[in-house]
């Protein structure tokens, strides 16, 4: 069962309760999401306020019954037939107006939903690409999903609840008053002990609530590691240990879940006990019957406690969940706010088109945070039908420098042109028709085969898409699957890593973008996978403009260019054999690769990486 966190005060829940559904100053987020639809939500909460009311006028209605039968009225049927008359058009009126609000406020919500998702929508397609890379899906999948979801429970439920638990005790106390002033304030002493013993137990509930959050945060992070990592630990016999951060963080949450527990235990279970409507029953009923044989109210008088008492503390027994409800609500509103405010890639106010593909970087400088430069002052050309490699240790830049040729970040300082115009004067749709990328990390759509490599041309026909499904070596492995092209990926058919790879190259083939970023396609590929992607990048890098971030160097020692990068600046650039000679800082790390590996796998004497870097420059000369 998943662990829920005691609630604050009945006080605060009904501040927030009211700020969330009403115009009582709800938070600004939430308000801001529900302005298209608060008309109705409003109409809704109306509803559901009188049938709340409506639904506590059959028990007074009984109530009077009871107090002229007692009278002896009771062969007066004429007299009783309008309560009942009363009490059964008021239960109906409950109903109609209950239902009436809840199918508002769904239907509200629906379109709530609908609207919040096409905009989250519109607005991630226009976010630089950089900035959902740093993200990750799981934030837009929360804003898209899970957030919306809860909106969905705040809006097309809590708030109806929340309507109905404040408003029909109101309406009780106040008959309760005119009946008899002092069994109605004993009836309220529950509710005010309740809060009181509320407000002590949670005490000090903002930061338990924090820690609460940290701790659920650590579980998640580690199940994540747990299951993404076994693998890995038992490769190397170590299967034992990969649970162990899983198991301290639940461990650390069930320590600090139950010290929490424990120190609030009597406080919020004597609160609930004092509201419990069999406690406030027997708290009305003692002093009522010593009213009663006293003579200072009639037996009469007392039903209406006993039956709608209860009712006046009743919203201390739910006000735990709701409130839980309410602020996952607010919380909610602020990611999905937060992720609309996220400013969008600027679109060029004078549109311009490039005029070939030369690439031009200038006096680059770009920084993450805006205070550390990750690139400075890099200048470089990047020629038509050239390959260029990015080199350098790790942390160096030459994934942050890849990423402005397709514009997943906007430069800091200076420019990025292709064909003489500034990326960010070239519409979006006019640029990845002219750069293209393929990067280690594969992303394939749960869809078709075909869909998935025609994602860049949709118009393609099913022969342009078969020509470059076998120019990438892939035609063979999809006519291997179920419905061949047709195959629909993601559900009970996956494709290896290499397998992937190959289908994101024929992808990239369709889309024959001119300008290409290769982000080393073939690191985790085994020999035969790799052999394979390399033929395809042969194919794929023919008379086109290549950028290679290269990992290992044996597989662009025949780039047209190679550029070295070491702490965001170019030291280096020249081809192979001229580096080499100069005895700097590329020879320096391809010294250090063959010595790491000997045999081969990273170095110069295995010929078959040596080859496929070929492949890549002969092919791009083709």
């Amino acid at each position: 069962m998943k662990s829920q966190p005691p609630g604050p005060g009945p006080a605060t829940a009904a501040e927030e309760a009211v700020g969330a559904g009403t115009s009582a100053a709800p938070p600004s987020p939430l308000r801001g999401l529900a302005e298209p639809v608060r008309g109705r939500l409003a109409l809704a909460v109306g509803l559901q306020a009188v049938a709340a009311l409506a639904g506590v006028v059959p028990f007074i209605a009984v109530s009077r019954i009871a107090e002229r039968l007692t009278e002896g009225s009771a062969a007066e049927g004429d007299a009783l037939w309008p309560l009942v008359a009363l009490a059964c058009s008021a239960g109906f009126a409950a109903l109609v107006c209950g239902t009436a609000a809840g199918a508002l406020a769904h239907l509200a919500d629906n379109d709530l939903q609908l609207t919040l998702r096409r905009r989250l929508a519109r607005h991630i397609g226009r976010l630089p690409l950089g900035r959902l890379t740093d993200r990750g899906t799981g934030e837009v999948k929360q804003a898209v999903q899970d957030d919306v979801s809860a909106l969905h429970t705040l809006f097309a439920h809590t708030l109806l609840d929340v309507v109905s638990v404040l408003t029909a005790p109101l309406l009780t106390l106040a008959y309760l008053f005119t009946v008899d002033w002092r069994l109605a304030l004993i009836s309220v002493a529950p509710l005010l002990l309740g809060v009181l013993l509320f407000g002590r137990a949670m005490a000090g509930a903002a930061a338990q609530m924090a820690e609460f959050g940290a701790a659920t945060g650590r579980i998640s992070a580690a199940a994540v590691e747990f299951a993404s990592g076994i693998a890995v630990f038992k490769s190397f016999g170590r299967g034992h240990r990969a649970h162990e951060r899983f198991v301290r963080a639940t461990e650390g949450f069930a320590d600090f879940f139950s010290g929490w527990v424990r120190s609030t235990l009597a406080t919020s279970t004597a609160a609930i006990l004092v509201v419990a409507p069999a406690v406030v029953l027997l708290l009305l009923a003692v002093p009522g019957a010593v009213f009663v044989t006293q003579g200072w109210m009639t037996g009469a008088a007392l039903v209406p406690f006993l039956l709608l008492g209860p009712a006046v503390a009743a919203p201390m027994g739910v006000v735990g969940p709701r409130i839980q409800q309410i602020r996952a609500g607010q919380a909610a509103a602020v990611r999905v706010t937060a992720l609309l405010d996220t400013p969008t890639l600027p679109e060029p106010t004078a549109p311009a088109l490039p005029d070939g593909h030369h690439v031009r970087l200038r006096a680059v400088s770009f920084s993450y945070d805006g205070n550390t430069d990750v690139l400075s002052g890099v200048d470089l050309d990047l020629a038509p039908g050239t390959v260029t490699a990015l080199v350098g240790p790790s942390g160096s830049g030459k994934s942050t420098l890849a990423s402005l040729l397709p514009r997943f970040h906007d430069v800091t300082a200076g420019t990025v042109t292709l064909g003489g115009a500034d990326l960010r004067d070239i519409p979006a749709t006019e640029l990845y028709r002219r750069v293209g990328f393929v990067l280690q990390d594969v992303r394939l759509l749960r869809a078709g085969v075909a869909d998935n490599i025609r994602l860049g041309r949709p118009e393609a026909t099913d022969e342009e898409v078969e020509r470059c499904a076998r120019a990438a070596r892939i035609h063979d492995r999809i006519t291997e699957l179920p419905d061949g092209y047709a195959t629909e990926l993601g559900t009970a058919v996956t494709l290896s890593g290499g397998e992937a790879q190959r289908l994101s190259i024929a992808r990239a083939l369709l889309a024959d973008a001119p300008v290409l970023v290769l982000d080393e396609a073939t690191a985790y590929a085994d020999p035969h996978s790799e052999a394979l992607i390399q033929d395809a990048l042969s194919a794929l890098a023919a008379g086109r403009t290549l950028l290679v971030i290269a990992h290992r160097l044996s597989t662009v020692r025949s780039a047209d260019r190679i550029v070295v990068l070491e702490d965001g600046r170019v030291t280096e650039q020249g081809r192979h054999d001229d580096l080499l000679a100069a005895g700097g800082r590329y020879t320096a790390l391809w010294d250090a690769q063959r010595n790491a590996d000997p045999d081969g796998a990273d170095g110069v004497p295995d010929q078959r990486p040596t080859r496929a870097g070929a492949d890549i420059r002969e092919g791009s000369a083709r």
